[in-house]
This record gives C-alpha cells, structure tokens and sequence, in this order.
C-alpha cells in the first residue's frame, strides 16, 4: 500500500483462497505492469495464461534475492543487520516494496529467491502458492533475535544455504 499511496507502480493485487489443507487458489495481479499470476494447488503456475518456470539457479554466490522490510524502526534495524550480512554472499539484493509481486516474480525466475519478516498472510498466501507450483521450496521463518517470523522462497538449492544466513 505504501508503494500505491506514494504513486509508484511496484504493487499488487494478491488474493488467495483457503481450506483446511492450506491454499487452494491464488492470484497476483500487477496493474502498472498488465500482468496476472495464478496457480491453483492442482495446476501449474501461470503469467497471464502461459506457463512459468522459476530459477533453477544453485549458486548463491550468483543468485539475485529479494526482501522487504517492516515498518518498526527497530525491527528494521535488525533486518537491516541481516541484509549487510547476506549482501556479500549474494549477487545482489532487490528491495520491490511488494511481498505479493516479489514471490510472483520468483516463481517467474525473475529473481532467484525471496525472503522477508513481518510480512501478513494476506500478503504472501497466493504467492507463496504460486511459488510452490513453480517448483520453489517455500520455508517458514520462525522468530529469532527479536525479528518476527517469516517466509523464505528459493530454488530447493538454494534454500538451505540462504536460510542459515536469514533463518
């Protein structure tokens, strides 16, 4: 919502369905962009209506990670510590301001992983779907030194080496 109140076009339209056995739909609409991500938890992912395929990267040394932060000041202090850390092991680091748009983008391959605190299932439930569709290891992030829990999303290479870092 921040990126939509200041007028920057990196946000989304995240809607998700549930039932007892986790989700079942999910979509991210991109407007600025014209682009809608789906999967349903029988179906391969989509990019309005074609296929995707996440990275396959297994080097993290070459992998482009995405994050967010939390709007407390001392949370993000911590994140921040957490970002310095990862930033040298790492291509590079993309901060897009969307939870909803930045798990679309992994499953797209568009960056190789994604991970953040404090964000709200509202915020990650159809993208963390599409992800898993898209073949990517979707982790939960339990709280630790003071940082709230979180999600992780990566190629399953990938996925380990990045959650001893962030995790």
């Amino acid at each position: 919502t921040i990126n939509y109140l200041f007028g920057i076009p990196l946000w989304s339209v995240s809607v998700a369905c549930e039932d007892a056995e986790g989700t079942v739909a999910g979509v991210v609409h991109h407007p600025a962009g014209g682009e809608t991500f789906a999967a349903t938890r029988d179906s391969a992912p989509t990019l309005n209506g074609a296929p995707i395929t996440a990275s396959r990267r297994d080097d993290l040394a070459t992998a482009l990670v995405a994050t967010g932060f939390a709007y407390d000041a001392p949370t993000r202090a911590r994140q921040a510590a957490v970002v310095a850390g990862l930033l040298p092991q790492v291509r590079d680091i993309r901060r897009c301001g969307s939870a909803a748009l930045d798990l679309a983008w992994t499953a797209a391959g568009r960056y190789d992983a994604y991970f953040e605190r404090g964000s709200h299932a509202w915020d990650v439930a159809a993208g963390a779907l599409i992800c898993r569709r898209a073949g990517v290891d979707v982790r939960d992030l339990p709280p630790r030194d003071g940082l709230p829990e979180g999600l992780l999303a990566a190629p399953p290479a990938l996925a380990g080496p990045l959650a001893a870092i962030v995790g």
